[in-house]
């Protein structure tokens, strides 16, 4: 991996799972910790997420848990994979933003998804419909509006600062992206090659703006390394089941150890997503994993790699990580 793709920076997502059995706090400590973890490995960046009414995700306030992660660590980057900009007033986002830069200068990241809540309940919670992602485009001039100062009210203390900004995106994100002249975060949540076509579109309309010169792509994939291709898989599992219950039931629950879910019995329909959930994620032995990641990088031409994988095994998860980061050569 080292040899054929030396420019590519590798970085982590994690969202705070809840493990069976577990409590909330111990999820946002494991966090913390994992961070520190990860900064010794030599990762680039650190992002926690934004999730609202999960009971198998604690990570609610990524802004507030990015602080912690930031105040534990004290080199690789810190940010937000990311802030649901549709949840919230631009002016909030921007103060929190500004505080976080301002306590930790240099080294936070500002990661803008388009989503709202995950059910009508939480959104109605939220003040949210389906709707409220349609409005992106004008939240997020406003917020970067606020960093540059051009307005009428001031979003201390962000005026004047300039945190680099991403978008996250599945599909038609990646067109505001390109607008706005943004990095751009993508995944191939509905297939490599809708992903793939969509950051052609994103690379071809790209507006080089003050936060960008060039487009910059981050490719966001589950990536778990093991001893075997099977020990490798069986990461995945935990992970695949839990998005699988939330399609079948409506809520993304805590995860389980692989070897409870090998011995249930799933409906055809649960049984369907499971598998889907399995398919598009990196796993295997070192080289198995540095060829499938190069192929990757060439295919979409990625500047950095997100990895985003979580599971029930947090010693297993570390040794994966460990892994990876041997076979891309950080540190």
């Amino acid at each position: 991996m080292t040899s054929t793709s030396p420019h590519v920076r590798f970085s982590v997502l994690d969202r705070s799972r809840i493990r069976q059995g577990q409590d909330p706090g111990q999820a946002l400590r494991d966090t913390v910790d994992f961070a520190r973890e990860a900064e010794a490995l030599g990762f680039h960046r650190f992002w926690v997420s934004e999730h609202h009414g999960v009971p198998g995700v604690a990570g609610s306030a990524p802004t507030v848990l990015a602080a912690a992660v930031a105040a534990a660590t004290s080199r690789i980057r810190v940010g937000t994979g990311g802030v649901m900009l549709p949840n919230h007033r631009p002016i909030v986002v921007a103060e929190q933003f500004g505080v976080l830069e301002s306590l930790f200068p240099g080294r936070i990241d500002m990661g803008l998804g388009r989503s709202v809540g995950f059910t009508d309940g939480v959104r109605r919670a939220l003040g949210r419909d389906k709707d409220a992602m349609e409005d992106f485009g004008a939240m997020l001039a406003e917020l970067l509006g606020y960093f540059t100062g051009g307005g009428t009210v001031r979003a201390w203390p962000a005026t004047g600062l300039r945190v680099p900004a991403f978008v996250l995106a599945t599909g038609a994100g990646a067109d505001v992206a390109a607008e706005r002249g943004l990095p751009l975060v993508i995944g191939a949540v509905r297939g490599e090659e809708r992903m793939l076509e969509a950051i052609g579109r994103y690379r071809a309309g790209f507006r080089p703006s003050a936060w960008a010169a060039q487009p910059y792509v981050v490719v966001s994939t589950a990536v778990a390394v093991a001893e075997t291709t099977e020990q490798a898989r069986e990461l995945l599992v935990p992970e695949a089941w839990a998005a699988a219950w939330s399609r079948t039931h409506g809520t993304f629950p805590p995860l389980i150890p692989a070897g409870e879910i090998a011995s249930l019995v799933m409906t055809p329909r649960e049984r369907t997503y499971f598998e889907e959930a399995l398919r598009g994620h990196l796993h295997g032995t070192e080289s198995e994993v540095a060829k499938a990641l190069t192929g990757l990088v060439e295919r979409s031409g990625a500047d950095e790699v997100l990895v985003t994988t979580s599971t029930y095994d947090r010693a297993a998860m570390a040794d994966s990580y460990r892994r990876l980061a041997g076979l891309a050569g950080l540190g």
